[in-house]
């Protein structure tokens, strides 16, 4: 598989990385003072958009962002982590933002800095805000990286419109160990006076984004109150106090996008868009490793005969969904290729998938320093029921199952790091 020659923007970015030596430092001082040196672009945004959650951020965004676009209206979009490049994370007006910029961008935010300790992505995120601010639209698309609350995208003071994607656990390192802890820092996006879609919650999350919309004065549009969503024979159903669309399903695959395509649709409504805007929200969103089909490739050929699937879900509630979707699959022979970071939810992740999977091929992630090693995840799904064995690399993975059962089902699952690892080296 061909390697890339590291362009201008790699090598900043390098350099980037050794500005402060802890990765995740949730506090919003740096981001402020560097916003300050750049003369606070975050003010001069076209109307934001701000989603935080733990799980459908990036589809809902993509949904949302397909909706604004078939309406006429230029987006710029956010989102992390990337997949294959670094680019994918800053989308200006529709575009992803080209490499010359993005190496003068970066640049120019790492002279502001001057040396000052900021991480990664607090440094990142203030370049997203400057390009934003310089390049005309009429929506921005702000995803919260981790939490909301200390996130560096919480800088807009008066975003058009926040949303919170389903919390479940996750970070808890970083957020805390209970769904109302977790809930409080995603609610930490709620302002004043600014309305916030709210997608299905557990109702010990609600109960904290209600107190805290309170606390503010933050009005809600709420799942199972303001709007409901449903699959009717075949079709998706979506209510609000507007009325009612009756949709195909999402092009997304899976259950739980009912659920993300219902909140994107939310917000749609508030922002006074139709139904054929709705409609393309639904049927034209495009989002890299949410169980994306692999067609071409050096896998593919590896396993011409068998269906080969790629995502990137990495919690409890992501492996439920995934489980929930397998299921609802025509019948077939499934494997899994995993690979997961060590701070992860490993057991909870693969217990679900025990019943749809008939074995799992356990991986590193290359070139991952948190990769969790192929044994102790061979070990995690041994744990919980699952036939399982290592390999060196996906490709071998995905060649031994095909040799066995060449009809099979494969999909490549367990790190958006892994499924970045595939899109790169599958291009």
């Amino acid at each position: 598989m061909h390697s890339r020659t590291p362009a201008a923007s790699d090598v900043i970015l390098e350099r980037m990385m050794a500005l402060h030596p802890k990765i995740i430092d949730l506090t919003l001082d740096r981001v402020w003072r560097l916003l300050a040196a750049l003369d606070n672009p975050q003010d001069r945004l076209p109307p934001v958009i701000h989603l935080a959650g733990t799980n459908g951020k990036g589809s809902t965004q993509a949904m949302i962002r397909a909706g604004l676009e078939a309406a006429g209206h230029s987006v710029h979009a956010y989102t992390s982590p990337h997949l294959a490049r670094f680019h994918e994370r800053i989308r200006l007006a529709g575009e992803l933002i080209d490499e010359a910029e993005l190496s003068a961008l970066l640049d120019e935010c790492y002279t502001a800095n001057d040396g000052g300790s900021i991480t990664y992505f607090e440094i990142t995120t203030c370049a997203a805000l400057l390009a934003f601010a310089r390049t005309p639209a009429d929506y921005t698309l702000l995803e919260v990286g981790l939490g909301g609350r200390l996130d560096a995208t919480n800088v807009v003071a008066r975003p058009a419109l926040t949303v919170i994607t389903p919390i479940s656990i996750d970070h808890e390192q970083f957020l805390g160990d209970t769904l109302a802890k977790i809930a409080f820092e995603k609610a930490g996006i709620l302002k004043p006076g600014v309305p916030c879609i709210v997608a299905p919650q557990p109702d010990e999350a609600l109960e904290v984004i209600e107190a805290q919309a309170a606390r503010v004065g933050a009005p809600l549009i709420a799942h199972g109150q303001h709007w409901h969503v449903q699959q009717e024979r075949g079709r998706m159903v979506f209510q609000d106090e507007t009325g009612l669309l009756d949709l195909p399903l999402p092009n997304l695959p899976g259950a739980h996008q009912l659920q993300n395509a219902g909140t994107a649709l939310a917000a749609l409504r508030h922002l006074g868009l139709d139904e054929a805007a709705c409609e393309a929200a639904v049927t034209r969103a495009f989002w890299p490793a949410r169980m994306q089909r692999l067609k071409t490739g050096p896998l593919v050929g590896a396993a011409p005969q068998a269906e080969l699937w790629l995502d990137g879900g990495h919690n409890p509630a992501a492996g439920e969904a995934l489980a929930a979707h397998l299921a609802s699959l025509p019948k077939r022979p499934t494997h899994l290729v995993c690979g997961m970071l060590n701070t992860k939810d490993v057991s909870g992740y693969l217990r679900p998938l025990a019943g749809p999977a008939d074995s799992l091929t356990a991986v590193s992630i290359p070139g991952e320093a948190n990769t969790l090693s192929a044994e102790d995840t061979c070990a995690a799904a041994q744990a919980v029921g699952m036939t399982a064995a290592t390999a060196e690399t996906v490709q071998e993975a995905v060649a031994r199952i095909a040799a066995a059962d060449p009809q099979a089902r494969i999909l490549i699952c367990g790190s958006l790091y892994l499924a970045g690892t595939v899109l790169r080296e599958n291009g």
